[in-house]
Order: C-alpha cells, then structure tokens, then sequence
C-alpha cells in the first residue's frame, strides 16, 4: 500500500458513550436512566451484567484524558447522560452533573483535545419513560429543554454537538425487537418513536441556533449501512430497496428533504399505523444541519423472502467472509460505498465518521500487551476506504475510532471489547493494545503508510 495522506485539519479521534463507560450511577444526584432500569433486569443483559462500575469513567476521567493525549488524538467524542443533569428529565437541574461535563471539557481543552458532545447516547431518564418515554411527544419537548440548558451553561468551547446517536438503534431495537432499552415490542411504537426523535432532534438543533454558540457546529449521527442484493434478480434487487428504506431513508430522507420515503409509507401502512410528517412537523425535521456523523461497521447483503411487502430482505452472510465477534461481515468497501451514495443523494454537507471499529476476542499477556492484529487490519481497511472516497470528491472531515476503550456493550454486557485500549475490569487497570499504537502512528502522519 503506498502512503494514503489525509487533509490538512482532518480529524482523528475515539468515541464513548455515557452509560458504557461512566460507572457511579447514583453520584451527584444523578436520576435513574432507562439502561440503569434495563440492566438490572435479570435476563436482560449477558449475564446480568450492569453498567454501575463499567469503565469507572467518572472518577478515572483525568487518567483517561491523559491517555487519549499519548494517543495524540484530536478529538474526543463522549456523550451527557441526561438524568445527571434532570435526574427526572425536566423541572430543576443538578449542577453537580453539568460540573463533572465542564471539568471534563477542560481537562480536554488542556490537552489540545476538541471536545464533541453527544447529547443522547440511549440514557434516557427513567421518569419519563414512566410517562411513555419516546412514545409521548413531550419527551421531545423535554429533550429540547435539556439540550438549551446544556448550550446556555456548558460554558467551554465544543467543537461539534450530536442531537442524537443512532435514532434507528432506539426505536428498531429498543421499542420494536426489545433487545435494547426499555425492551418493548411493537412496530406501531417503534415507528412513533421514531417520529418523536426527530421532533426532538429538530427542536434542538433550533435551540442551538438561538443559543448562537459561536464557530461550534450541530449535526446528528445516523447508524447507515449499504445495502445490497444477493444477485442482480428482480426479487433481490426490490428486496434491498425496501431494506435500505427500513434501514437508511427512514430517517435520512426526513432530515434532509423533509418528508418520510414514499415507497416505505406505502409499505408500513399495509400492516402499521405510519406517524404523519406535516408542513410544521417536517420544517422542525429538516432544521439544517452543519455536518452529518455516520456510523458504520459492516454491509447487509440480502435476498428476496418472496413477500413483496416485507421490508427487510432475508440476511444473508457470505460463507467465505471474515467476521467480528459481533457476527458482522468486515466489509471496508461498504464504507466508501456509503460515504459516495450519501454525498451524492443528500449532499453536499460534511460528513464525520462518527464510529467506526470491531469487537474481537482479545487477550491480555503477562507482559501486558495485546495483540490485535485483526483490529489493526480491520481499521486500516476501513480508513483506506475513507481516503478513497476523499479522493472521489467527499467532504469526510473527521474519523473517530469506536472505542477507546473495552466497556459495557449494552445487551452484550462486557463480553465483547471493541476497545483500543484493554480494561481489566476487576482492577480497572488500562492497558493500550497494539491497534491503539497503530492508531497513534496515523495519528501522527495524517495517514496510512
């Protein structure tokens, strides 16, 4: 591989979220969340893991940031866990949550590290789901309050601000399939849910305007796959269509044209009570962005299930690829794939590789190392294929690596390490795995070699 260099100012970071790494779950007034509620359910996370000590983020923030600066990294993407700031989601807010978020942005600052925020990573507080959650639009309203406060008093500079994290994860996987927090299973919730983020995204980039925070951006962060068929048959290639719908447009499509897919109203409808974008509800929507984040892993290739009106083709996974520990195919070219098809159909905003990273079965040595080889492999793969899709004319600004360190990987609890940094949870030592010298040496030369 010859050099692949990146822009001048481009962006290398990692990312976390709130609940998968903070640990000290009633500290500082902190309220009860959806995840906290969710974990201590019995059976619902592997091996009843919970997410109470987690990475001991909390309290080992320092020694944290002063390991993402040996890394050298730009940025550091790490998301508010609301019910620290509303322990009940709205009404008197708890200083003392906001004050762990400003001593972290300036141990940030310090360490000429941009911070970006992401102001919902899934901990929604458990007060307001007992008052329906994402199904009752005032969540939305809620949210909105929440995120003024945050721009009126997280008084440091941010360089980027997330409305929400992977809104399809929420409402797919939490309120349809019920593998996630709160765990329901009704499609017609799903898609009201997924309805009342948007409102909630859309109010809160409008506060964000008002609030006239200067030379700091807002965008969202979208989990999007390419999607694909098996073969080139008629069957397959409408299979993928409505897959894509299910999967990518949904929420894209509102966002940056203002209006759900026709073809996927049309299909829900047939089965499904289909939440109405109108002129108001779509203009609050489509509030234009300054960047785009995407999350992205792996493709889905799939293939006819023979009902034309299903909206998700049948999986299929390739008997000869390389696979995660996760299950998920590693498939680098999906990712310029996706970056070319997003810039061309909803263009031309900025676009931020917001997570991107493979859990693998690490192991610790005596001397401390870990070896991950396959995640080194894995990342250089997808990274050549950002700067591939640079050099086709993208505006990719930023690539942030998922994770930084092994944690709670939500219904997985801490049986899978996405990490680039090793966690021994008992003694909640940290130990850099090869790929996070790896990712310094990039880091350091704008590039691949």
């Amino acid at each position: 591989m010859s050099s692949r260099i990146f822009p001048d100012g481009f962006i290398w970071g990692a990312a976390t979220a709130s609940y998968q790494i903070e640990g000290s779950p009633n500290a500082d007034g902190k309220g009860e969340s959806i995840w906290d509620h969710f974990a201590h359910t019995p059976g619902r996370v592997w091996n009843n893991d919970t997410g109470d000590l987690a990475c001991d983020h909390y309290l080992r923030y320092k020694e944290d940031v002063r390991m993402m600066a040996d890394l050298g990294l730009n940025s550091y993407r790490f998301s508010i866990s609301w019910p620290r700031i509303f322990p009940t989601g709205g009404g008197m807010p708890y200083s003392r949550g906001l004050d762990f978020y400003r001593r972290l942005v300036d141990e940030l600052h310090r360490n000429s590290i941009q911070p970006a925020v992401t102001l919902y990573h899934w901990d929604l507080p458990q007060a307001l789901q007992d008052k329906g959650g994402w199904e009752n639009r005032d969540t939305a309203h809620y949210f909105a309050e929440y995120a003024s406060y945050l721009f009126e008093n997280l008084d440091l500079p941010v360089s980027m601000w997330i409305t929400l994290n992977e809104p399809w994860v929420v409402a797919v996987l939490g309120n349809a399939f019920g593998v996630h927090a709160p765990g329901q299973t009704d499609f017609n919730l799903a898609l009201k849910v997924s309805h009342n983020l948007l409102i909630a995204h859309g109010l809160a980039v409008n506060a964000f305007r008002l609030a006239k925070r200067t030379d700091e951006k807002i965008g969202i962060t979208l989990n999007l796959v390419p999607v694909q068929p098996l073969t080139d048959s008629e069957e397959d290639l409408a299979a993928a269509r409505r897959s894509d719908g299910f999967m990518n447009r949904w929420f894209l499509d509102p966002i940056f044209k203002g209006s759900y897919p026709e073809d996927m109203v049309k299909i829900f409808s047939k089965s499904f009570k289909v939440p109405v974008l109108d002129e108001e509800d779509s203009a609050i929507v489509s509030s234009p962005l300054d960047f785009l984040g995407i999350n992205n892993y792996t493709r889905v290739l799939v293939e006819s299930t023979g009902d034309q009106d299903a909206f998700m083709g049948s999986p299929v996974n390739p008997p000869d690829a390389d696979y995660t520990e996760m299950g998920w195919e590693v498939y680098p070219m999906g990712l310029y794939e996706l970056l070319t098809r997003v810039h061309r159909d909803y263009g031309p905003l900025p676009l931020y590789i917001t997570e991107n990273g493979a859990a693998f079965e690490d192991r610790l040595m005596e001397n401390g190392s870990v070896d991950d080889d396959r995640r080194v492999a894995y990342l250089s793969d997808y990274i050549e294929q950002c700067w591939k899709a640079i050099q086709e004319g993208v505006p990719l600004k930023g690539y942030y690596v998922w994770t930084l360190m092994d944690n709670f990987e939500w219904a997985f609890g801490y049986s899978k390490r996405f990490g680039i940094v090793y966690i021994d949870f008992e003694t909640q030592k940290r130990y850099p795995k090869k790929s996070a010298y790896w990712y310094r040496q990039v880091i350091g030369r704008n590039g691949l070699e």
